[in-house]
């Protein structure tokens, strides 16, 4: 595992013996305690802006957490993004008795939710980590700096993402933050993203051994920005497309790749989410991964959630019978049928008695990326008590492709696998269904069977908006995608042509407002700041 960790900030150490129960619009850092040693780290500190995506806090202890007064086992960034982004589709359900999860499944989100609440603060707390080291380290290296400005400008393309209007700011103070139009905070991301971009180093793809790997380079800002374009229409109501398409391209002819080399029975796709994935050539595809480490990043929010939360003891992925490389399974999250039916579009996956393991899903579908577990399932997402009702998913694994069974992996509680949170697969995406509404459909097809020919599936020879939305969820399901995608396909609130099950809150599926496709500004920080006004329908 790469050493970015190395020099991480003790607990009591600058301003992360801070007091912040929330950011309660004031987004103050001053330390609480005046015994607190403020000594500058700017090690420490650079690295604390990266390790706000990969751990809760610093150590795996509930209490012991960056945001307080927000469950600490529920709190860590992917976990919060991944519940955000999938349990509101039609990919994810999960019926854990979690404050927030049915609200997710449901689309029933309010002012008051907890875990966007707690998002809202885990970016926030991100920005303010970033801000605060651009304050009183900016002079240290030019190229960190770089990076800390990507990492503030990525927190901030979330929260604009998923919030709309937010309060903004570039400087830690106790002032109240006043609140930017999205149109606003889009056109301040693009231009900080086109700032930062000679600074960074170079593209260069990397395996956990060589120097660099988990940081920023050039590459993660034009992906960053290839993605800012793709959704420029929903962010500002003028679309972008044909930057959406110039940066992707950087991205694909840079010397990041698509990882197309299997081993030991694993397949190249199935590579890319185990837990020797930071050491295998599935890196090479991974232009901004979290690291992880069983041993070092220890946290139920990263890899650890999305493994754990998916499995079942059933689950027998190798023949020596190794489940998913951890000791236990928390059987929970789980694939709705509309899923299911990317891979099955007559929805003819077997499933109950003669359902099928993961393997033999990938041979039926014909897609190296159908990693689902219909053995003793049942296809509807029926009975919210019961994991087996609804099929599941076996793409996270920690299991090592370095081994035929996947022995290998450090830890029995926590996951080695780090998390892709851009790789070069979204990128060929992203230019295809630019080119696809530029009118170059020939053009976005041969992208599009470039992915499927990785994932040694049959080529397709037409292509439609349906099938660009539907290419999303085949490569990119359980990632932490698709509600972007719907609300770029008019197809999340707001229209009734698409539902899925349980979507609005009954089980064939209903139509919700429009004023859903963003999230409410937590009540907590409007109670705080005067400046902001609450989004529409809230």
């Amino acid at each position: 595992m790469n050493n970015i960790f190395k020099h991480i900030l003790p607990a009591a150490a600058v301003v992360l013996g801070m007091g912040l129960t929330s950011c309660t619009g004031d987004l103050d850092v001053t330390p609480i305690d005046p015994n607190v040693n403020t000594e500058l780290d700017a090690d420490a500190l650079f690295n604390k802006c990266y390790a706000t995506m990969a751990m809760n806090g610093m150590s795996d202890t509930d209490a012991d957490v960056d945001v307080q007064n927000i469950d600490g086992g529920t709190q860590g960034f992917m976990r919060q993004i991944w519940n955000a982004n999938e349990l509101t589709t039609d990919e994810a359900i999960c019926w854990w008795g979690d404050d927030g999860v049915a609200e997710f499944c449901y689309n029933s989100y309010d002012a008051t939710h907890p875990m966007l609440q707690g998002l809202y603060y885990r970016l926030y707390f991100g920005v303010t980590i970033c801000n605060h080291y651009l304050d009183v380290a900016s002079g240290v290296d030019a190229t960190r700096t770089a990076e800390v400005r990507f990492l503030r400008a990525l927190y901030y393309a979330y929260l604009m993402d998923l919030y709309g209007n937010i309060p903004f700011t570039l400087s830690v103070s106790s002032a109240k933050a006043p609140q930017w139009e999205r149109a606003d905070v889009y056109d301040w991301l693009i231009n900080e993203l086109k700032e930062i971009e000679p600074q960074l180093s170079d593209a260069k793809a990397k395996k956990s051994t060589d120097d660099g790997y988990g940081r920023a380079d050039k590459a993660a800002a034009w992906m960053l920005l290839a993605r800012l374009y793709l959704n420029a229409e929903v962010y500002t109501g003028t679309a972008a497309y044909e930057q959406a398409a110039e940066y992707a391209k950087k991205v694909m002819d840079s010397d990041y790749r698509l990882s197309t080399n299997g081993r030991n029975g694993w397949t190249a796709y199935q590579m890319l989410f185990m837990g020797d994935n930071g050491e295998s050539d599935a890196a090479y595809e991974a232009i901004l991964p979290i690291l992880q480490d069983g041993l070092l990043t220890t946290s139920y929010g990263g890899s650890t959630f999305l493994t754990q939360g998916a499995f079942d003891t059933d689950m027998v992925m190798t023949a020596s019978g190794a489940v998913n490389g951890l000791g236990s399974q928390w059987r929970g999250n789980r694939a709705r049928p509309e899923l299911v039916k990317q891979f099955f579009p007559a929805l003819d996956l077997p499933y109950g008695d003669d359902g099928l393991t993961a393997a033999e899903t990938v041979a039926a579908a014909g897609d190296d990326r159908a990693l689902l577990w219909s053995k003793g399932r049942t296809l509807d997402c029926g009975d919210n008590s019961d994991f087996a009702q609804g099929i599941s998913v076996a793409k996270f694994t920690n299991l090592y492709s370095a081994d035929v069974n996947g022995a290998g992996g450090k830890h029995t509680t926590f996951s080695d696998a780090d998390i892709f949170l851009m790789r070069a697969a979204e990128a060929y995406l992203t230019y295809a269904e630019a080119e696809f509404r530029l009118g170059s459909a020939d053009v976005a097809i041969s992208t599009i069977n470039t992915l499927r020919d990785r994932a040694h599936a049959p080529h397709i020879v037409n292509i439609s908006s349906d099938e660009l939305m539907a290419e999303w969820s085949r490569e990119f399901y359980f990632e932490g995608l698709r509600r972007m995608t719907l609300v770029r396909f008019g197809r999340f609130g707001g229209q009734s042509e698409y539902n899925w099950q349980y979507k609005g809150g009954v089980f064939a599926g209903r139509q919700f407002s429009a004023d859903r496709n963003i999230f409410a500004i937590p009540a907590t920080d409007l109670n705080a700041n005067p400046n902001l006004k609450q989004n529409p329908g809230y």
